[in-house]
């Protein structure tokens, strides 16, 4: 009698250790963990975010570096059908794959500082090609190296010279292409360096850097092209 007793007391003792241990492993239990991990913060990371800091240089920079690199864009399209060279092809494309996602970044730039975005420059699209003044002429042989145009803005083409490139092919495409886009790289360049001396956004500063870097290193392989 006093085994049978001793039986159930120990049966009794375990089935309230097994409910106890099962209570304190439901996650739905009142019971909250000893160490509980910490929340997941990737969604609500700001690492996309721009800095508010600013100056006027920044806002300068990126009002001006977009329309320069629209230029230098549809100025690339053009060699998809024109050009002689598979080089000045491949490079063309390169160009324009770097810089159309550039000019997003500015823009959003602008948009995150509450500046208003520059509107086209004459001669940027089909429409408005040869429309638009004429400030420095067309230099020697159209292709006047570091010459100023649109508003200041350093290597810009003018309308007439950007419907003198449409209209070539071949091996004058070519060459009239690399003249352009040296000068055009000089002009974006030397707007890049005004940025990294006078800005404050480390975004905008850091792309202008990029610009530098990517551009001189297209300068030379151009250079090398026309060689």
């Amino acid at each position: 009698m006093k085994i049978t007793n001793v039986a159930a007391a120990a049966t009794t003792l375990t089935a309230a250790l097994v409910l106890t241990a099962c209570g304190s492993g439901d996650p739905t239990g009142a019971a909250a963990p000893a160490n509980p991990a910490p929340a997941p913060t990737s969604a609500a990371a700001p690492s996309a975010a721009i800095s508010a800091e600013h100056n006027q240089a920044d806002i300068a920079f990126a009002q001006g570096m977009i329309p320069h690199h629209q230029q230098a864009v549809e100025m690339s399209k053009l060699a998809t059908d024109r050009a002689g060279s598979d080089d000045v092809r491949r490079l063309a494309t390169e160009i324009e794959q770097a810089q159309g996602p550039e000019i997003a970044k500015m823009q959003a730039f602008l948009t995150a500082w509450g500046a208003p975005a520059p509107g086209a420059m004459p001669g940027m699209d089909h429409e408005s090609m040869g429309h638009g003044p004429d400030q420095n002429g067309m230099g020697q042989g159209g292709m006047e190296q570091g010459g100023m145009d649109h508003g200041g803005m350093a290597g810009m083409m003018t309308p007439e010279q950007m419907g003198q490139l449409k209209q070539a092919n071949g091996a004058d495409f070519d060459r009239m292409f690399l003249e352009m886009m040296i000068a055009h790289h000089e002009g974006a360049v030397q707007m890049a360096q005004t940025e990294l001396a006078n800005g404050t956004n480390p975004e905008a500063t850091a792309l202008a850097q990029q610009i530098v870097d990517a551009q001189e290193t297209e300068i030379t392989e151009m250079r090398e092209l026309l060689g």
